[in-house]
């Protein structure tokens, strides 16, 4: 559990609902990474939108060669999430 304050999903309205919907919708629950940034909701959805750019917009890497680089890079900085 983090210590950063968090809005539950349950109680999420305008924006934030949306895009805890959409989390859900994407990966069939809200990732703690997620979840943590639901006190700023422009903030999150911009976060997801820069992923979405990373891992499926126009690159000279392929989708799986994203996923790995993530990976290795995750490991190597201790980040388990």
């Amino acid at each position: 559990m983090s210590w950063i304050t968090e809005i539950p999903r349950e109680e999420a309205t305008g924006l934030l609902r949306r895009e805890l919907d959409a989390a859900v919708e994407r990966s069939g629950r809200v990732w703690k990474i997620v979840q943590v940034m639901s006190l700023n909701a422009p903030v999150l959805r911009a976060t997801m939108a820069q992923y979405a750019a990373i891992m499926f917009g126009p690159s000279p890497l392929s989708r799986l060669q994203r996923e790995l680089l993530a990976t290795v890079v995750s490991a190597e900085l201790d980040c388990f999430y």
